[in-house]
């Protein structure tokens, strides 16, 4: 799963509140909270011929997240569309394309944690990047992190920050391992999630994933729980352990970055026939099918 560099993405146009500039000469201040301490929530969006896949549902969860963290400011969404349009427009892009929304809480008058010190702000970055999906779709492999995933009485996973310290720390240990990625547990051991997707399981033709606890509320993760309502595929949202995952039939993780991608092999086991099974596939062509033909018009 390492990316490598799209060279359509040299020239990039970034917009920085609104003053759009070259990806070499962007840049924003030191004091900016993001940079003093995380302080800051994002979004991944996906661009779909001119749409933008569940972009009224991500910018509510953006904005959600904001006001979570008591953002003196929170924008309108109408304001984050005209600055996406805007920075799509510059830039040229249509289709094939990843956009990372971050706002910050803005810029402080001198160094330190205290909110209060906030005089200016937010801060939002549009970096819009052409990026197809970057699961391997072919099967990939997980271990399992010895690095947990934070409950609510901890830091709530439904505030979607920019402090990824903890998937950051459990991708060292996938590399490490020669892994694709790292399965993140809660603090009493049951999955919680991938360092940097949702996870899911099927035994016995039931999709199973875990509850929204210690893990961030998934757009694609709901939309995939979506799709197995509408067409017949049973569905259980609960605990569940690695011993879940190893006999299990099939197992997949879910993201805006990479859609759907069959995990075959998870801490030395093989998952299934390891080879991406049925309903992963099934499920993988019906979401093509709901970008297809869903989304937000930003691009005429």
């Amino acid at each position: 799963m390492l990316q490598t560099f799209d060279e359509r993405n040299r020239n990039l146009i970034i917009n920085i509140n609104g003053e759009l500039i070259h990806r070499d000469k962007a840049g924003i201040s030191p004091f900016d909270s993001v940079v003093q301490g995380g302080d800051g929530v994002w979004e991944g969006l996906r661009l779909y011929d001119g749409r933008i896949f569940k972009l009224v549902e991500h910018l509510q969860r953006l904005q959600g997240s904001a006001k979570a963290l008591a953002f003196s400011q929170v924008p309108e969404i109408d304001y984050f569309i005209d600055e996406i349009r805007k920075t799509l427009d510059a830039n040229e892009m249509r289709d094939g394309v990843h956009v990372r929304l971050t706002l910050t809480r803005g810029v402080k008058l001198t160094s330190g944690m205290d909110p209060r010190l906030n005089q200016a702000g937010p801060t939002l970055i549009v970096l819009p990047e052409w990026k197809q999906p970057v699961y391997d779709t072919a099967g990939l492999t997980f271990m399992t992190s010895s690095i947990r995933r934070f409950p609510p009485d901890c830091l709530d996973p439904k505030i979607h920050h920019n402090n990824l310290l903890q998937s950051i720390m459990a991708k060292i240990e996938a590399n490490a391992a020669g892994a694709d990625s790292a399965l993140m547990l809660d603090r009493e051991g049951f999955i919680a999630e991938a360092n940097g997707t949702h996870v899911f399981v099927v035994q016995h033709g039931c999709v199973f994933t875990s509850a929204a606890d210690a893990c961030p509320e998934g757009i694609t993760r709901d939309t995939v729980l979506e799709i197995c309502q509408q067409n017949g595929f049973p569905v259980h949202v609960g605990r569940i352990s690695t011993t879940d995952a190893y006999r299990a039939e099939e197992m997949f993780c879910t993201g805006t970055m990479g859609e759907l991608a069959a995990v075959t092999r998870l801490d030395g086991r093989t998952i299934g026939t390891g080879e991406p099974g049925p309903i992963t596939k099934a499920l993988s062509d019906l979401y093509s099918e709901e970008t297809g033909r869903s989304g937000y018009q930003i691009i005429s």
